[in-house]
C-alpha cells in the first residue's frame, strides 16, 4: 500500500513540475486571495489588538468607583473581597481627611498631597516594589519626589493640623519613602499609604485619640465604616457584571464599561467582517480549484487509465489530485505570507509616526500563519475531492481503446 501511494506520489509530483506554468498560476490564484485576507486580518488584529492592549494594560479600565458617600463596614468589604471577579478592594476615608503636608530636608517647599489607600497587589504600583505599610512609610508620586527632591529611602516631614476644644493642634509624623511610584500611577501631587495610617489621620481630624502615634483625643469604640472604596475588577471583562452587582444591591458605582463595551463590539463586528470575506473567498477559491483539478483529470484521462491498467487501485488514483492540491496549498500559502510580510512592512512604516513606539498597526502571531495554513490545506484538500471522485470513475479499459 505504501510503495503505492509512494509512486503516485512521485507522479504527481513530476506531472506538477511538468506542467509548471499551470501549477504557477494555480498558486497565484490562491496566492491573490489569501495575501490580502492576512492582511485584512492583520490590520483587525493590529488595531483592535493594540487597542484591547490599552484597555487590559491601564488599570484605570478595571477601576470601579462608588458615586458619592456610603456606609460599607468591614464585613461588607470582606464579603466584596472574596468574588472571584474582584482583584483588589482596599476602603477608602474621607477625601477631606485623605491629606497631609509633606516636606524634607532637600527642599525648602511644602507640599500638600493627596493620600491613597493601598495594599498588596494595588495594581496602580510596579510589582515587586516595597510597599507602603504601618504608620511610618509612604509611596510617593513622582511629581511629589521631584518637588520635594527625594528617592526612596529618604524620610520626609507630614504635618496636619486640626482644631480641638477651642484650640488649634497641628502634629508632626516622620515618614519613610518605601518607593516612588510610576508617572502612570498617579500624575497629581500624592502618596500610597497603609489604611491604618488613614484611619489614623481621620480620626486626629475627628478629634478622636490615636495611641499608636501619642495624639490625645477623645476614645471612640465604635465599630468603623467608611465611605468608600478602591476596587478593580479581575479583568475587564468582569467590569460589567460588577457594575449590575452593585446596581442590584442600591450601590451607584461608576466604570469605563462604555469603553470596554465598544472595543468589544468593534472587535466581534471586524471579526464578522472577516470571516464572512473570509468564507466567501476560501469557498471561492476551492470551487475554482475543484473545478481546475476536475478538468486536469479529464484531461489526463488516458494517463489515469494506464496507471490503472498497470495495477493502481482507485484509492492509489484519488491520491494523484490531492497531492497536487495539497501542492499548490503550501507553496501559496508561503506566497501569500511573503506578500503579506512586505505589506504589512510598508503599512507599519507608514504609520509608524501616528501609534506609540514599538506598537504595529498591522500584525499577525505565528499561530496565524498555522491557522492560515491549515485552513488553505483544508480548503485544498475539499477542492480535490471534485477531481477524486471523477478520477474514481475512470475504468482501465479506456486507457486499451486508447492504445
Amino acid at each position: 500500500m505504501f510503495k503505492s501511494l509512494f509512486k503516485v506520489y512521485r507522479l504527481a509530483t513530476r506531472d506538477y513540475l511538468h506542467e509548471w506554468q499551470m501549477s504557477v498560476c494555480f498558486m497565484l490564484g490562491l496566492a491573490a486571495v489569501l495575501g490580502p485576507m492576512m492582511v485584512l486580518f492583520g490590520l483587525k488584529f493590529g488595531i483592535v489588538g493594540a487597542m484591547m492592549d490599552q484597555l487590559i494594560e491601564d488599570p484605570g479600565n478595571r477601576e470601579i468607583r462608588p458615586i458619592g458617600s456610603g456606609r460599607f463596614d468591614q464585613a461588607w468589604l470582606e464579603s466584596v473581597r472574596g468574588r472571584p471577579d474582584v482583584a483588589f478592594l482596599v476602603p477608602r476615608t474621607r477625601s477631606i481627611a485623605a491629606t497631609i503636608e509633606l516636606s524634607s530636608s532637600a527642599s525648602s517647599r511644602i507640599v500638600p498631597v493627596e493620600l491613597i489607600a493601598s495594599a498588596a497587589g494595588d495594581p496602580l504600583l510596579t510589582p515587586g516594589e516595597p510597599l507602603a505599610d504601618g504608620l511610618n512609610q509612604l509611596v510617593l508620586s513622582r511629581s511629589t519626589a521631584e518637588k520635594l527632591s527625594v528617592k526612596a529611602g529618604d524620610t520626609l516631614d507630614g504635618s496636619l493640623a486640626r482644631r480641638y476644644r477651642g484650640e488649634q493642634e497641628r502634629v508632626h509624623l516622620e515618614l519613610r519613602i518605601a518607593a516612588v511610584a510610576p508617572e502612570r500611577a498617579f500624575s497629581r501631587d500624592g502618596a500610597f499609604v497603609s489604611v491604618q495610617l488613614l484611619e489614623a489621620l481621620e480620626d486626629f481630624r475627628d478629634g478622636r485619640a490615636v495611641p499608636e502615634l501619642g495624639w490625645g483625643g477623645t476614645p471612640d469604640y465604635s465599630e468603623r465604616s467608611y465611605p468608600g472604596f478602591r476596587l478593580y475588577a479581575r479583568s475587564i471583562d468582569d467590569v460589567a457584571g460588577l457594575r449590575e452587582a452593585f446596581a442590584d444591591i442600591g450601590v451607584d458605582v461608576h466604570t469605563q464599561v462604555a469603553g470596554i463595551e465598544l472595543v468589544q463590539r468593534m472587535d466581534r463586528n471586524l471579526t464578522a467582517i472577516y470571516w464572512a470575506i473570509a468564507v466567501i473567498g476560501l469557498v471561492g477559491f476551492s470551487l475554482s480549484l475543484g473545478a481546475s483539478l476536475w478538468a486536469n483529470v479529464d484531461r489526463k484521462r488516458k494517463q489515469l487509465s494506464v496507471l490503472r491498467l498497470v495495477g493502481f487501485r482507485t484509492r492509489d488514483i484519488v491520491w494523484f489530485p490531492m497531492v497536487q492540491s495539497l501542492y499548490t496549498a503550501v507553496l501559496g500559502w508561503v506566497l501569500a505570507v511573503s506578500i503579506y510580510y512586505v505589506t504589512a512592512r510598508i503599512i507599519n512604516g507608514m504609520m509608524a509616526e501616528q501609534v506609540q513606539a514599538g506598537q504595529l498597526v498591522c500584525r499577525l502571531l505565528p499561530v496565524h500563519y498555522a491557522i492560515a495554513l491549515g485552513l488553505t490545506c483544508s480548503a485544498a484538500i475539499l477542492a480535490a475531492c471534485l477531481a477524486g471522485m471523477r478520477s474514481a470513475r475512470i475504468e482501465p479499459s479506456e486507457g486499451l481503446r486508447e492504445l
